[in-house]
């Protein structure tokens, strides 16, 4: 299996509002950088937009060291709450519905492609390539308000 680094973020001008998501893909000494945006949307399904943008670029099966400051994401993932909103249709235990259910099915599947693991870094620390990612992301969101 191949090991490919993926650094993701997602940005949004307004929370709903014009947003943005940028992905970086690192594999041996190939890179490549994604990024897209929405007119309308929210910071949490840029995060997502992210990273099932950046799994969905791979051709065959991998090894990936993902890498997000989305605690939404990381803690929903290894915390099996996402694993649970899809087994309880959506729902929350609160019986709130889950937000954003359409993302989470797709990289619900895609985790079953792909062998991921899980690196939260902290968000505008320094971290070289979460700084990127964060740049691709806010552009795609500045692009976006034009829609």
């Amino acid at each position: 299996m191949k090991k490919v680094y993926l650094f993701t973020d997602g940005a949004c001008s307004g929370n709903p509002g014009p947003g943005g998501w940028g992905t970086i893909l690192r594999f041996g000494e190939h890179e490549k950088e994604l990024s897209g945006g929405e007119a309308q949307t929210t910071n949490n399904r840029m995060e997502l937009t992210a990273v099932i943008k950046g799994l969905e670029a791979l051709k065959e099966p991998c090894e990936v060291e993902l890498f997000s400051d989305s605690k939404y994401i990381i803690d929903a993932l290894e915390k099996g709450w996402a694993v649970k909103w899809q087994q309880n249709n959506w729902v929350k235990p609160d019986k709130k519905p889950a937000l954003n259910p359409d993302l989470w099915e797709r990289l619900l599947g895609l985790m079953k492609i792909h062998r991921v693991h899980l690196n939260w870094v902290k968000g505008h620390a320094g971290h070289p390539e979460n700084e990127r990612c964060d740049r691709l992301a806010v552009a795609a969101s500045q692009a976006a308000k034009g829609k």
